[in-house]
């Protein structure tokens, strides 16, 4: 299927319907002008060129209309951020009402945790997975001594002894014998260091078979992977978008709280003005009455320059689906595989699962006795990847920007330095 030669990769770039969308990004370049081999999508997505047109019609708006561009402006900013919701709730497999775009992504989780983590003396611990990614542990182990709980009171699900992925049947047998303590079960549903896409409606009807609440960190997910939250059952989840979602530096996150939780008005749950009901908002002295769906746990009004290169990327993802870029993905990573199959050396393999569907567009790939220096070199070839310890390099063909002939120039590199 796959061949290990510079001329099969520029075939396969011809035949790929997705090829001309590279060049509506800005590729890093070096000191002469050349092209960088980019493989940190899943760090930071690169900028869509669109992306400046549409801050820019916003600060044009500010200019020349000032507050009225609440009103006045191209896209309102009044209610800008429902120019969002359609298009992410696409990406993520959710209903409009179940997702918004607020905040970023540890903040959510301390806001949905407000909502759905209630623990009790009997019942209050929390499960998450033993490589989570670090912001995720910090959050839940605050929480629980928020409510007078130890760190200790953290259950980790752990891959088995000289295993790199995680196995359902052992959350399983966590939940089995200790869910009557455990209230909450907080998992990344692609894990941010192996590249695993765990099975969120299995994990959804492990937990609620507790009556635990399950939530999922899609940091590494949306964009990636379609997890059709709204089918899995899983009853919140949260992401950032400046990964594969390309929407700059720092910027907003995304919420799904499930349908079955957005007319339950007891929820408790931090307030502000932008969760109180849109029609009273403006009024200032009405009662707080919180708003159905997932704009029920916004705070406050949306922050426009950060919404406006969402947007960007949004209406590109809109253009080409993800049923799409999944396809290119699963060939292009498929491809990526290959080709580090073919390097005759048993100090490299690859840690992220073989099935296709069990992963995203990362390849983990992990280096026997490899140290830093070993990710400095590949950087002194142009080509920016990212080191995990221990000794694992994370690359992400993002299919949106990444070509075959970019992954057969990499393995190309990685080939003479091992």
């Amino acid at each position: 299927m796959y061949q290990d030669n510079l001329a099969f990769a520029k075939e396969q770039d011809k035949l790929d319907p997705l090829a001309s969308y590279k060049s509506q990004f800005h590729i890093p370049k070096d000191a002469e002008g050349n092209d960088w081999l980019y493989f940190t999508g899943n760090s930071l997505g690169l900028q869509p060129k669109e992306t400046k047109a549409y801050i820019n019609q916003e600060l044009e708006d500010w200019a020349n209309l000032g507050v009225e561009g609440h009103f006045e402006a191209k896209n309102p900013w009044l209610n800008y951020h429902e120019l969002l919701t359609d298009k992410m709730a696409k990406i993520v497999g959710a209903k409009p009402i179940e997702v918004v775009v607020m905040n970023t992504l540890t903040t959510n989780l301390h806001l949905l945790m407000v909502s759905f983590y209630r623990p009790t003396k009997t019942k209050f611990k929390i499960v998450i997975e033993s490589d989570a990614f670090p912001s995720d542990r910090y959050a839940v182990q605050s929480q629980l001594k928020f409510h007078g709980f130890s760190e200790t009171d953290v259950i980790e699900w752990r891959p088995r002894k000289g295993e790199h992925l995680l196995r359902t049947e052992d959350l399983e047998t966590i939940v089995r014998e200790q869910g009557d303590a455990i209230t909450l079960l907080l998992i990344g549903g692609v894990n941010y260091y192996t590249g695993q896409f765990l099975d969120l409606k299995r994990i959804a009807e492990i937990g609620h078979s507790k009556n635990c609440i399950v939530g999922i960190d899609l940091a590494h997910g949306a964009g990636n992977i379609q997890p059709h939250l709204h089918a899995s059952g899983v009853d919140f989840a949260a992401w950032c978008t400046y990964k594969y979602l390309n929407s700059g530096p720092g910027s907003l996150g995304g919420v799904f709280v499930h349908e079955k939780h957005s007319k339950d008005k007891d929820l408790p749950r931090f307030a502000g003005w932008w969760n109180h009901n849109k029609e009273t908002r403006f009024n200032m002295r009405q009662p707080f009455d919180v708003m159905e769906g997932a704009e029920g746990w916004q705070l406050s009004n949306p922050p426009i320059l950060s919404m406006a290169a969402i947007k960007a990327s949004l209406d590109l993802f809109d253009t080409v689906g993800m049923d799409a870029l999944i396809e290119k993905s699963e060939k292009l990573t498929g491809y990526f595989e290959f080709l580090i199959q073919q390097i005759s050396s048993d100090d490299i393999h690859i840690i992220t699962p073989k099935n296709p569907k069990e992963r995203g567009c990362q390849l983990s790939i992990q280096v026997k006795n490899a140290d830093k220096s070993f990710h400095e070199k590949l950087t002194a070839h142009h080509i920016i990847t990212d080191w995990r310890e221990p000794g694992v390099i994370r690359c992400a063909p993002v299919p949106l920007y990444t070509s075959f002939e970019d992954v057969f120039r990499l393995v190309s590199v990685l080939k003479n330095l091992l």
